[in-house]
C-alpha cells in the first residue's frame, strides 16, 4: 500500500538517471545531507536541476499576485507532476490544484490536495468511476471537471443512470461550462450553444453546474496590443454567459467558480474573473509553468507581462539542464551528451546559458553566439565562432536553459534542487 511517506519522501536510487552511481538508495529527505555539488562532478550528467532561490521566488510571487488581485490559485499540476512541488504550492496558499486527467489528479490527491480541477473533458466510464472512487476514499475531496457538449453530457448521464440502476452509491458531478474559441481546442464556440448546454447541465441529475471556464493561452502572442484585445473579447464572453446563468438561476452552488489563466498572459484575465453576480464568485488562476518559468517561450511572454505590470522582480528561470562536452569533432561544432530524452525541444531548442571547466573558480556565462542547432536522442549540436567555443574541451560542462518546462519535467524521475553554489539542498521526484 502506498503511504504518504512514499509520495512525499520517496526513495531514490541509481536506477534514476542523474543519481550518483555509487550512492546507496536514499529518501528525498536524506539527499541534502550528502552535500553533493554539481560543479565537483558528484552527480552523473546529463542532469536536470532546479535552483532553490528562483523556485521559492516564483512560488511566492505568483501566490502574491493572485491574492493582490482578489483571486485564488489552482496551479496546473501537469507541468511538474511532482508531489513535493504540489505540497509547496498548497503550503504557499493555493486553493487547490488543477490536472488534465484523472490519473494525474490521483497523484495530487495522494499528495494532500482536497480541491481539484480537471481542466479537460471527462466522459469515459472508467474515469467517471475513478472520480467517484477517489471521493469515497478521501473524505471532503472536491473534484470539478469541464463539459463543452451535449454529446459529453449524454455519456456522463448514461454512466450515472447505469450506476443508479445497479443501486451503486454515486453522487452528481460538479462541472464547469467551458467557453472556447474558433480554431482552438475544446469549449463552446457560441453563446447560444453555451446557454443551451448550461440549461441542460442545470437540469441534469448527473451534474451540478458550479461555474465557467476558459483557457486563453493558445492565443497569446507576446504582443500586448493584440493580446489585450484577444483576452478582453474572450473574457467578455465568459462574463456574459456567467451573468446569463446567474440571471436564469442555472448555477447549482452558492459560490460560482470562474477560472482561466495559464502562464503566458495571466495578467490580462486576472481582472475579469470576478464579475458582479447575485452570489459570491471565486476567481481561480491555473498557471502551472510559473513554478520554474523558463529561458525561452515563457521568458518572452512574461517579459510583456512584466512591462504591463511595471514589475521589476517578475518570474525567474529556475530549471537548467547540465551536459558534458563529449566530442569536439570539427571547428565551430561541439557535441554535448544530452538530447531529446533529456530536455525540451517542442517549442524551441535549448539555450546555452553558461559553461564550466572542471577545477576552475566559477561558472562563466555563455557567449551570445553559442547556439544549439539540433538534437538527437542523446546528442546536442553546440555551434559557435568565438575563442571561448574553440577552447571547449572534452569533459567541460555546459548549462542549458529550456523553453517550456512541461516537457523537461516529464523526462526526469527526480531532480536535485541546488543552492547558489550548485550544492544540492533538496530533491523532488515526478510521477508521470
Amino acid at each position: 500500500m502506498t503511504t504518504l511517506q512514499d509520495i512525499l519522501d520517496p526513495q531514490i536510487d541509481h536506477s534514476f538517471k542523474g543519481f550518483p552511481h555509487t550512492s546507496a538508495p536514499l529518501r528525498c529527505s536524506q539527499i541534502a545531507a550528502q552535500r553533493w555539488c554539481v560543479l565537483d562532478g558528484d552527480l552523473p550528467l546529463p542532469l536536470a536541476l532546479v535552483k532553490q532561490e528562483a523556485l521559492q521566488h516564483n512560488l511566492s510571487w505568483m501566490q502574491r499576485f493572485a491574492v493582490d488581485n482578489g483571486l485564488d490559485m489552482a496551479p496546473h499540476g501537469k507541468t511538474t507532476m511532482s508531489p513535493q512541488l504540489f505540497r509547496r504550492q498548497l503550503d504557499e496558499g493555493a486553493w487547490g490544484l488543477t490536472f488534465a486527467t484523472v490519473v494525474q489528479m490521483r497523484a495530487g490527491v495522494l499528495a494532500g490536495a482536497r480541491r481539484c480541477l480537471i481542466a479537460n473533458q471527462v466522459f469515459a466510464a472508467v474515469d467517471l468511476a475513478g472520480i467517484q472512487d477517489l471521493q469515497r476514499e478521501h473524505a471532503g475531496l472536491r473534484v470539478v471537471f469541464l463539459v463543452d457538449s451535449l454529446a459529453q453530457l449524454g455519456l456522463i448521464e448514461a454512466w450515472y443512470q447505469s450506476q443508479n440502476d445497479s443501486q451503486a452509491d454515486v453522487q452528481p458531478f460538479e462541472v464547469l461550462l467551458e467557453i472556447g474559441v474558433a480554431g482552438g481546442r475544446t469549449g463552446c464556440r457560441s453563446q447560444d450553444e453555451a446557454q443551451a448546454l448550461a440549461r441542460r447541465l442545470h437540469g441534469s441529475p448527473a451534474c451540478r453546474l458550479v461555474g465557467i471556464e476558459c483557457y486563453e493561452g493558445l492565443g497569446a502572442t507576446g504582443q500586448s496590443a493584440a493580446d489585450e484585445t484577444y483576452a478582453a473579447a474572450l473574457m467578455q464572453r465568459v462574463c456574459d454567459i456567467a451573468v446569463v446563468c446567474d440571471q436564469q438561476h442555472l448555477f447549482d452552488n452558492e459560490e460560482v467558480l470562474l477560472t482561466a489563466g495559464g502562464s503566458a498572459i495571466f495578467d490580462l484575465v486576472a481582472n475579469r474573473l470576478k464579475p458582479q453576480l447575485s452570489r459570491p464568485v471565486r476567481g481561480l488562476l491555473r498557471s502551472g509553468c510559473y513554478v520554474t518559468h523558463d529561458h525561452g517561450f515563457y521568458k518572452r511572454m512574461v517579459s510583456a507581462v512584466n512591462s504591463r505590470l511595471h514589475c521589476s522582480d517578475g518570474l525567474q528561470a529556475a530549471m537548467e539542464v547540465w551536459a558534458s562536452v563529449q566530442s569536439c569533432p570539427e571547428p565551430g561544432l561541439v557535441i554535448l551528451a544530452v538530447g531529446k530524452r533529456d530536455i525540451s525541444y517542442d517549442l524551441d531548442l535549448p539555450i546555452p546559458l553558461s559553461f564550466y571547466k572542471p577545477g576552475s573558480a566559477a561558472v562563466t556565462d555563455a557567449p551570445a553566439d553559442w547556439k544549439i542547432s539540433g538534437l538527437n536522442d542523446q546528442h546536442a549540436y553546440l555551434r559557435g565562432t568565438g575563442p571561448e567555443h574553440a577552447a571547449l574541451q572534452v569533459g567541460d560542462v555546459v548549462a542549458l536553459g529550456i523553453s517550456h518546462p512541461c516537457t523537461t519535467f516529464d523526462k526526469w524521475r527526480w531532480m536535485p534542487v541546488v543552492d547558489e553554489n550548485y550544492v544540492v539542498c533538496d530533491a523532488l521526484v515526478t510521477c508521470f
